[in-house]
């Protein structure tokens, strides 16, 4: 995971950089010697705290701003040289879309396709025809669009990033402001789009949200790296699971399993957490219906990446906004 640099990248990853570094001035270093990879067709979740370095780093990948040091490849075209070659075929979402709140949304569409160079003019009206329907706002496409819901504005700024086939979508915290239901169309439509075979790159600072869309995540903190793999690969090995006993006995099922090496328990309701023993947890099954204790529920729960960023930064984290 955390070994994976761009140096040992295949022609299979969409973005690679090595070394990328961007120091502004007064030497604040906001992305500090970044090796990242992501394998094409992932949905790879670019996870961090607001500050860490994601948004400054999605900047330089676009070319919209040069890095003080390293480099990157973007569709195997290295980044900004490539920049005219390589952007028609990637579609964006960065910090929300700029609409006009006077027009209608198809109308926003239109105007958004009618500056961009390399559109067919012929096939503009077909376009976002097709690309309101993909985002499910067909319906809602004359309605003015200062009258769209936060949710509605971003699949509005989705549209406008697939106006034209792109095998690559980076979108910049898509969810960000947006009440559940908002985030729930927002993700729904993410996986539509990975399942259409399009790489998804999406930065965020909720790791809930990165556990229920991606494939493939990196963690950032304070512009640094920490590491990168498969979600699954990161749950798996970057933390120990959880043991969780649920019983209507909460003392005494307390005391046994202190006694039997399990720490940092915690009580929540009728369920006791903790860092599980090195002993057979079968034996510490036994033991707490030896001492009486009504055993409901006995088991291993699965490092999630709230764990893995917590045991590897030492600091608290969104899990859900």
């Amino acid at each position: 995971m955390a070994g994976q640099t761009a140096a040992s990248t295949t022609d299979s990853a969409v973005i690679s950089t090595r070394g990328l570094t961007k120091r502004y001035r007064g030497g604040q270093l906001a992305v500090d010697a970044l090796d990242l990879s992501v394998p094409r067709g992932s949905v790879f979740g670019f996870l961090g705290p607001n500050g860490s370095g994601k948004t400054t780093t999605i900047r330089m990948l676009l070319g919209l701003i040069e890095p003080t040091e390293g480099g990157a490849v973007l569709l195997g075209e290295p980044m900004p040289r490539a920049a005219r070659h390589v952007l028609p075929r990637v579609g964006a979402l960065i910090e929300g879309p700029a609409l006009y709140g006077f027009l209608s949304g198809r109308d926003n569409l239109l105007r958004y396709d009618a500056a961009d160079p390399t559109a067919d003019p012929a096939t503009r009206t077909a376009r976002v025809g097709h690309a309101l329907e993909r985002v499910g706002l067909a319906a809602a496409g004359s309605k003015k669009a200062r009258a769209y819901s936060l949710g509605m504005k971003q699949r509005l700024g989705l549209a406008a990033a697939l106006l034209q086939p792109r095998e690559l979508l980076v979108l910049d915290e898509p969810t960000n402001g947006l009440d559940p239901q908002g985030m729930r169309e927002i993700r729904s439509l993410v996986r539509e789009l990975a399942g259409d075979g399009i790489t998804v790159f999406l930065s965020s600072h909720l790791l809930d949200e990165i556990e229920q869309v991606c494939t493939h995540t990196a963690v950032m903190n304070r512009g640094r790296l920490i590491t990168q793999g498969t979600v699954a690969e990161m749950s798996a090995a970057g933390a120990r699971g959880k043991l969780a006993v649920t019983t209507p006995d909460t003392a005494e099922a307390a005391r046994v399993l202190k006694e039997r090496g399990v720490t940092d328990l915690v009580t929540e309701g009728d369920e006791i957490t903790g860092d599980p023993p090195a002993a057979d947890l079968a034996e510490l099954n036994a033991a707490l219906v030896e001492a009486g204790v009504r055993v409901r529920a006995f088991g291993v729960k699965r490092a999630s990446l709230e764990d893995v960023f917590v045991q590897l930064t030492g600091e608290g984290f969104d899990v859900a906004g």
